[in-house]
This record gives structure tokens, C-alpha cells and sequence, in this order.
């Protein structure tokens, strides 16, 4: 069977199973935490797969291991003991009797097809060898490096500002976040590019670039960026955080 065409039924049943555990968490948003987790699953079944992706195989199963693993504990434990999702929350109220079925297909299956293309760079890498590891690779790597450090960086600073008590009700502006308003958002799309660029070394590696793309689109214009300036702009702050700071690409604050 086609090495696309099983890895898809992976994730199929994958997404399926995580659509079983919010009927019994009767919460949506654990979605959030299948979200990274998907990649590593995919990433080193397809490693295994083949077998044929060596040591620049090796190194991407390993990048999005350190991303998706991290980034799964962090929502998390973001979300322990806490409501479920505003947004989910209010598609339970929108959906009404389709609720489950369109949770099936527009949440967890959409959510899989989405992580399909994006992880497109590790899935061409861990079925061919390529070229033997070359500058392309580091500067992939060096890419992907400042991408983690800033959504790393961000999602603790800014962790740290909501647990103190004095900042209920106030906007985040400092550390990263006094350079972009969405520096998490910015490393996330910044660490796909990184691989991207690792994948460039292989047969029909830039065809791969359907998945930094892909990401980039998601955060920029639909469940990234927009849902959260939305969210931000009826802090009595944010009018002159906007003024300041850039929306996405880290700058000096005017």
C-alpha cells in the first residue's frame, strides 16, 4: 500500500480517536494538545516507514518531537482545571443538534488534513535520503532554532504575566511581546519554514513547501493571529499596543 495512502489512515484513525476522548472529557479542546502530538506520531511512523530517511530524518523526527511534545504539555497545562475553550464553548452553542457530527469533521478530521499538509517537509525527508547534509541543513536548522526559542520564550513569559494576580485585567507588552504581538505565533510559523529549508535537499523537496505555507496562512489569517487580536482588542490597551508594536515579524517598537 502507498506510503501517503497509510500514513493518511494513521492519522485518520488518530483523529478519531481523539474525537472519542472529547465525548468522554465532554470538552473539545483537547484538539489542542492532539495538535502536536499528531506530529510526532506521523513523523517517526513515517521515519519507520521507510526507513530510508538517515541521519536528516533522524534530525527533523527529533525537531518536532522537541516542538509538538512541548507544545502539547504547555496547553496542557494551560487548560487543567479550567473550562473548556471559549471557542469551543461557543460552537456547542452555534451547532446546536449537529454539534457532534460537525465536531467529527470540522474540528478533528479538518484538523488532520491540515496537519497532513503541514508536516508534508518531514514525510518527503523520511522517504528518501537526499543529498548528503549540507549548508541547507544548518541554515534549516539555525531557522528553526530562532523559531523555538520564541515560541518557547513567549508562551513562559507570557504564562509568568497571567499567573501574577497584579496583571488581571492588564495586556502583556514586555519581553518578547514588546517586539511582536504574537511572538508563540511567529516561532511556530518560523519552525516549519526551518524544516522546510532542511527538506530542500531531497527529491522534490520544494514541492514541501506546501506546508510552511500552509501554516503560515492558518496563523496569519484564520485561527491564529485574527481570533486573538480579536480577543485583545477590548483591553482599553490594546489600541496603543497596536500603535507600537509589530503584529508579527519581531521589531523594534516605534
Amino acid at each position: 500500500m502507498s506510503y501517503f495512502i497509510v500514513l493518511g489512515l494513521v492519522l485518520l484513525g488518530y483523529m478519531s480517536l481523539w474525537f472519542v476522548v472529547s465525548l468522554l472529557k465532554k470538552r473539545n479542546d483537547v484538539a489542542d494538545v492532539a495538535w502536536g502530538l499528531g506530529f510526532v506520531t506521523l513523523s517517526w511512523i513515517s521515519f519507520f516507514f521507510y526507513g530510508v530517511g538517515g541521519l536528516r530524518g533522524l534530525i527533523v523526527c527529533l525537531l518536532v518531537s522537541v516542538w509538538g511534545l512541548r507544545l502539547a504539555w504547555h496547553i496542557y497545562s494551560r487548560n487543567k482545571n479550567k473550562p473548556e475553550d471559549y471557542r469551543y464553548q461557543q460552537w456547542r452553542q452555534d451547532w446546536g443538534k449537529w454539534f457532534y457530527l460537525r465536531s467529527y469533521f470540522q474540528i478533528y478530521l479538518l484538523q488532520g488534513t491540515l496537519l497532513y499538509l503541514i508536516v508534508l517537509p518531514v514525510l518527503l525527508i523520511n522517504m528518501s535520503p537526499g543529498a548528503p547534509l549540507g549548508w541547507l541543513d544548518f541554515v534549516g536548522l539555525a531557522v528553526w532554532s530562532l523559531g523555538f526559542y520564541f515560541e518557547a520564550v513567549g508562551d513562559s513569559q507570557l504564562a509568568s504575566f497571567i499567573k501574577n494576580p497584579a496583571n488581571k485585567g492588564k495586556l502583556m507588552q514586555s519581553g518578547l511581546w514588546a517586539y511582536t504581538r504574537h511572538p508563540n505565533y511567529f516561532g511556530e510559523v518560523t519552525q516549519w519554514w526551518g524544516i522546510w529549508l532542511i527538506a530542500l535537499s531531497v527529491p522534490s523537496g520544494l514541492i514541501a513547501v506546501l506546508g510552511p505555507l500552509t501554516i503560515t496562512f492558518l496563523i496569519l489569517k484564520v485561527s491564529g493571529v485574527p481570533l486573538l487580536e480579536k480577543k485583545m482588542a477590548s483591553n482599553p490597551d490594546f489600541a496603543a499596543y497596536k500603535q507600537r508594536v509589530s503584529m508579527f515579524i519581531p521589531w523594534p517598537r516605534k
